[in-house]
């Protein structure tokens, strides 16, 4: 009795068994032709390798259908199907037989009753037997074209199969711009790509893994339509749905001959503006006849002659000596280089040349003077003559009747207009990269030092040195100053020395001078914190012009250090001192200041001499902005040598 414990199964009979290893042994086609139905007498049939035949077998017709599980290649099946008008009895039992007719299968499976259209109940009914071999590599797989039934699945799947084979695929989401691994999730031509997207594998270095893609988490696998030889072939076309670069274009398979996925390398061409038509073909190396020189005629033009018309130099020719430039130099570059020669002449060409003909020249060593031939002229923007050409220029003449014009090349933008307007961006304040200035630049950045040079040993000021800020920190330098000629600085240039934390000195160098406030020194000694700044004049000379150094020949700051001298302050204020001679008792001394003050005496202060004995004290009256009297207060005893000191303004 058929209950839940009831086992269903397949088996290969003996007979079968044999007949496999047979084939596999010689290598013999074995083929499975019909399936057979029965109801085993109403019982519960055991399937048995030793059958040869059904226990009563009801049915037997060709198979609808057989073929290798794609799940697992070493499962088999077959399947039949029983029209609606027939039947009227139970199916319990299944037999396979091959094409001699021997039973090589016996399977059982649940009871199913197959009415018959007479009894009023009819339907089709679909028998599959599932069976494992040892190897599928010699059994054929054929069914009887004539068999006109066939299940839904078995439709969809032909249909699908049939489908695939076509050279026009499905699109895929994106296509590759680079080699990639295949597998997991990744982001291709800036798309994140997710498991089931579509894309075509085309830039990979080993090419027979180009084809069409699905994505996956771990490895990917190729596209359903497009995994086997069959529907692979070359013309393959597919369109692309997204992409930063490859959106909406269309690829086709262009590898020729047979087709092994995955040995053969597959190559796909961007075909999304198709291929030219049968009336405008896209010729490969084709060639033609040179026109003549100069021609303006309908004939056919080739690459040779548009390089000769300047859209692209002909040639180029090297001369070391002044030359007459022919036709052959039109549409060239003459280059001019001699390391002897020097100044070089280059006559451009005359004669009859048509208009808009094209010669470049080059300076590349020496100087080049660009003249005219015969009676042509040369001109450019508000020029008529020579066009004179230094180290690295160029020079490109355009033909307009008997004139040459200028029209291109470095030495053009000297008669350029835009050299002379306003037309230029200023840089933005304390820019210091090679960025041309303008005038309004210029003018701005003179509040500033031009650069700064920490100076590591003792040297000669040089050319580079021009309006910098030269900082000095290793002791016992010295900067020697050349001749401002010498350097070859104009009038005004200057330099900033700056001593930081020790002592320098500044001596001129052989015809060079040095002037301060007060006359010409040889040397200017910068104590640690002092700076100076010298600024050139005439062709020999240097002007201190401010320094910390040198505060004592400034007015503010002068003084006479002496021991009878004074000193100014910036302020106005003035302070002088002198020798107090010795003053015998009840007497006085009438003292000259060794300058006037200006305007104020404050205060007088002597300080006469001492010994271990008590020092008469000292006085004084009648002062004047040049004199003053100190006396004596003492009746009986004569002071000693001392000092004075007066303060005023």
């Amino acid at each position: 009795m058929i209950d839940a414990n009831s086992q269903f199964f397949a088996t290969l009979t003996n007979v079968g068994m044999a007949k496999q290893a047979n084939a596999d042994a010689l290598g013999v086609a074995w083929t499975f032709a019909q399936m057979g139905v029965g109801d085993a007498n109403e019982t519960d049939p055991i399937p048995s390798a030793a059958q040869t035949q059904l226990i009563n077998e009801r049915r037997r017709r060709p198979l609808n259908q057989v073929r290798v599980d794609p799940v697992n290649p070493a499962v088999i099946i077959a399947e039949q199907i029983i029209p609606a008008d027939e039947g009227g009895w139970w199916i319990r039992e299944i037999g396979l037989y091959d094409a001699d007719g021997d039973l090589v299968a016996v399977a059982n499976c649940a009871p199913s009753y197959k009415p018959v259209l007479s009894q009023g109940s009819g339907r089709t009914q679909v028998v599959r037997m599932n069976f494992i071999v040892a190897s599928t590599g010699n059994i054929t797989l054929k069914i009887d074209p004539a068999v006109v039934l066939a299940t839904r699945e078995y439709v969809d799947t032909r249909i699908i199969e049939e489908l695939n084979k076509l050279d026009s695929k499905q699109s895929v989401r994106v296509a590759t711009t680079a080699n990639i691994v295949l597998a997991g999730l990744q982001t291709v031509d800036g798309v994140a790509l997710a498991a089931g997207d579509r894309v075509l594998v085309k830039n990979q270095v080993v090419a027979k893994d180009n084809g069409i893609w699905l994505v996956a988490a771990l490895a990917w696998k190729r596209a359903a339509d497009a995994e086997s030889n069959a529907e692979i072939t070359s013309a393959l076309l597919t369109s692309v749905e997204q992409g930063t670069t490859q959106a909406d274009t269309r690829w086709q398979l262009v590898t020729d001959g047979a087709i092994v996925v995955g040995t053969t390398a597959l190559t796909f061409q961007n075909v999304t503006q198709g291929f030219a038509p049968i009336n405008s073909p896209a010729l490969v190396n084709p060639t033609a006849n040179t026109p003549a020189q100069f021609d303006s005629s309908l004939l056919l033009i080739n690459g040779a002659f548009l390089k000769r018309r300047g859209v692209e130099f002909g040639d180029y020719t090297n001369y070391s000596a002044s030359a007459v430039l022919t036709f052959a130099d039109v549409g060239k570059v003459a280059a001019f280089a001699s390391a002897t020669s020097g100044a070089m002449v280059a006559t451009l060409p005359t004669g009859v040349i048509p208009r808009g003909a094209v010669v470049e020249v080059v300076c590349g060593q020496g100087t080049v003077t660009v003249t005219a031939g015969g009676t042509d002229i040369i001109d450019a923007v508000n020029y008529v003559g020579n066009i004179a050409m230094g180290l690295g220029d160029t020079a490109r003449f355009i033909r307009i009747g008997t004139l040459w014009r200028l029209v291109g090349g470095s030495v053009s933008l000297k008669y350029a207009g835009v050299m002379l307007g306003a037309n230029w961006f200023t840089q933005p304040q304390f820019t210091g990269d090679k960025s041309l200035a303008t005038c309004e630049f210029v003018m701005r950045e003179k509040g500033g030092y031009s650069g700064f040079t920490a100076l590591a040993a003792s040297r000669s000021v040089t050319a580079a040195d021009a309006g910098k800020l030269l900082w000095v920190s290793t002791p016992g330098m010295t900067l020697t100053l050349p001749t401002p000629v010498g350097l070859g600085f104009p009038q005004g240039i200057s330099i900033t020395v700056f001593a930081t934390t020790v002592p320098m000195t500044i001596v001129t160098g052989a015809g060079a001078t040095l002037n301060n406030a007060v006359g010409t020194v040889s040397s200017i000694v910068l104590l640690p914190g002092q700076s100076l700044t010298l600024v050139a004049i005439g062709t020999n000379g240097w002007q201190l012009v401010s320094s910390t150094s040198g505060l004592g020949t400034n007015a503010d700051f002068a003084a006479l250090l002496a021991s009878s001298g004074w000193k100014n302050s910036p302020a106005g204020d003035v302070e002088q001192w002198g020798i107090l001679p010795a003053i015998a008792a009840n007497s006085s001394v009438l003292i000259t200041f060794p300058k006037a003050f200006p305007a104020n005496v404050f205060a007088v202060a002597p300080s006469p001499g001492a010994t271990g004995a008590a020092s008469p004290g000292v006085g004084y009256q009648n002062v004047s902005l040049t004199q003053v009297r100190f006396w004596n207060l003492s009746a009986s005893a004569a002071t000693l040598q001392g000092s004075w000191r007066a303060f005023g303004n």
